[in-house]
């Protein structure tokens, strides 16, 4: 094996016709539908701690199941490198942070406001809330707050996560990233010596205000942006070598670490878990080889996967919810037995149901972030044409 070398870019490289590009979407789309079926299985199945004899098929689907923590790291990561290296190809650019800001907003709320809304009618339909002419909900987690509060990435900050939609802790995360990364910028990047100061100031302010895991987490983030700007060159057999060191890692913290909740204690073996996935996205600059079926093939699937996958990682807790009611309701139970065949095709068939809703709501809004992005980019920004010229006194 040749030794690696590292190269430090100006622009980020990255477009959909490399390898880079592919493994990042199966990355996304993958990690979401992990999320999906680790929470599904939690929610139907009983937990395998407290099974004396539990079957291997169950086993295995528990331990198959069982990487949405570092599926969420893999969120991390990729946002930063894609949110993160977006604003570094831009900065300095005229209104850069004002289209960033917008970019951002209209990606969240694109989908999640109409989440929201989706939920709420789902509470109401199973019982779990009761309109109040006071809120929108009879409970903190229906709350007018709440609804607005999670709109601001404030859950898990000063409101409940909505509606007990608890994936939504990561949004808030990543609302504040968004937030303190071009703070960060410019600190070192703003002119003159008010703007970093004032960066500086408010970044202090934010780290202050938030939770203290919270902002250790963005140094994953951070990880991401970073290596947006390097480039590895090696051979194919060391890109091999890190995919195996990646997944060993990642099995061995599955197996003895942290995988409930982020934790300080947690931070040290995320870190080691995400590091050589960010080496490997380092190293894959390569074009996709377009005569390889098995190329374009794994290019369809990863991109499919990803460009529903916000909304899967949104709304899947929610649809849970409501299959749960109409188990209970129209056949007398909500909960699987692991040692049934049977009830294991129901779960597969549940899962079917999860990325389908998904995928249905992705065409309705998601899929219209870039149109939406369009319009207030066309009203809130403005245009930058040539300059209209004074009128002359005594024209010649």
């Amino acid at each position: 094996m040749s030794t690696p070398s590292f190269h430090c870019l100006r622009q980020s490289q990255l477009n959909d016709n490399t390898m880079q590009s592919l493994l990042m979407n199966l990355l996304r789309g993958l990690a979401s539908l992990q999320v999906a079926a680790a929470h599904l299985r939690a929610e139907i199945y009983p937990g395998l701690r407290g099974l004396e004899e539990p079957s291997l098929a169950y086993m295995g689907l528990a331990f198959f199941t069982g990487f949405a923590h570092q599926a969420v790291m893999v969120f991390f990561l990729i946002s930063g490198w894609l949110v993160g290296g977006s604003l570094l190809d831009k900065i300095g650019k005229p209104q850069a942070l004002r289209s960033y800001a917008i970019d951002r907003v209209t990606r969240l709320w694109t989908v999640l406001l109409p989440m929201l809304v989706m939920m709420l009618g789902i509470g109401l339909v199973i019982g779990t809330i009761a309109p109040e002419p006071s809120g929108l909900g009879a409970s903190d987690e229906f709350s007018a707050a709440a609804f607005f509060g999670n709109l601001l990435g404030l859950q898990t900050v000063v409101v409940d996560k909505f509606g007990g939609n608890y994936p939504l802790w990561s949004l808030a995360n990543e609302t504040w990233y968004y937030i303190q990364f071009p703070m960060l910028v410019l600190v070192f990047t703003g002119r003159g010596i008010l703007r970093p100061l004032a960066a500086a100031a408010a970044l202090a302010l934010t780290v202050a205000f938030l939770p203290y895991v919270m902002t250790l987490y963005f140094g994953i983030w951070l990880l991401g942006a970073a290596f947006s700007r390097i480039r590895i060159d090696c051979s194919f057999a060391t890109r091999v070598v890190v995919l195996v060191i990646a997944l060993a890692i990642s099995v061995y913290y599955r197996l003895t670490g942290v995988n409930d909740d982020i934790l300080p204690e947690s931070f040290g073996q995320d870190l080691i878990c995400t590091l050589p996935i960010v080496l490997l996205l380092a190293s894959m600059h390569a074009p996709i080889d377009r005569d390889s079926a098995l190329m374009r093939r794994l290019g369809q699937i990863g991109k499919h996967l990803s460009e529903f996958s916000f909304t899967l990682y949104v709304l899947h807790v929610p649809v849970i919810d409501l299959i749960q009611y109409i188990g209970l309701t129209q056949f007398g139970r909500e909960k699987l037995d692991p040692s049934s065949a049977a009830d294991f095709a129901i779960y597969f068939g549940i899962l079917g149901i999860l990325m389908l809703s998904a995928w249905l709501s992705y065409l309705v809004f998601e899929r219209n972030t870039y149109r939406v992005r369009r319009l207030a980019k066309r009203l809130l920004l403005q245009p930058q044409g040539k300059p209209v010229a004074k009128p002359m006194l005594f024209p010649k």
